[in-house]
């Protein structure tokens, strides 16, 4: 059902934590396979992505122009981007499941894409700003962080152009799709500090 999408440099320990995150999808079924769009690592990163059996593909130091470029290989229908270092909660399978299933009854599955909630990692003042930093760019229309991953249908994806080239990419294309047209889900999506 999912094709996982992971623009990598050099993220060598980044990667294995979000890897680990992602393996009870596998198990369940829900992940078809996982992609390390990479901008050509100098450590262990492809390493770590072969022992994980991801498939990697080689692309320019431009993360937009990577992240199109491994969707346009993906085999499955609906796509997950999220970014090395980030862990989605517990339950993350659950609610995707349930995105999923929602979407395709209603029909919407070009029409609509779910983002997860912003995780803070840590506690304080500085990471409950960061957090309310995140929240108030979404809403004032500055579209989610890269942190909070997208899951889209590939049709939809490629429909609205995919991610264009050059810097802050991620935003950019969540802006194609519309505020109004992106579902934030419960569970959070956390950037862990390494």
């Amino acid at each position: 059902m999912l094709s996982v999408v992971i623009p990598t440099l050099n993220d060598e320990r980044r990667l294995v934590r979000t890897l680990a995150c992602l393996v009870p999808g596998a198990a369940d079924g829900l992940i078809v396979e996982a992609i390390l769009a990479d901008g050509g690592s100098s450590d262990d990163t492809e390493a770590v992505g072969d022992m994980a059996g991801c498939r990697q593909i080689q692309g320019p130091a431009d993360r937009g122009a990577r992240l199109a470029a491994a969707a346009a290989t993906a085999k499955a229908p609906w796509l997950l981007f999220i970014a090395p270092g980030v862990v989605l909660d517990e339950g993350w399978i659950r609610e995707t499941r349930g995105f999923l299933d929602q979407t395709h009854r209603s029909g919407e599955t070009g029409r609509r894409a779910a983002i997860f909630a912003h995780g803070v990692d840590g506690f304080g003042t500085a990471a409950q700003l960061a957090a309310l930093k995140a929240r108030l760019a979404f809403v004032a229309g500055f579209g989610p962080a890269a942190s909070q991953a997208l899951l889209i249908h590939a049709a939809h994806y490629h429909g609205r152009g995919g991610h264009p080239s050059g810097a802050d990419s991620e935003r950019v294309f969540a802006r194609r799709i519309g505020r109004g047209a992106l579902t934030v889900l419960r569970t959070r999506a956390t950037a862990l500090a390494i």
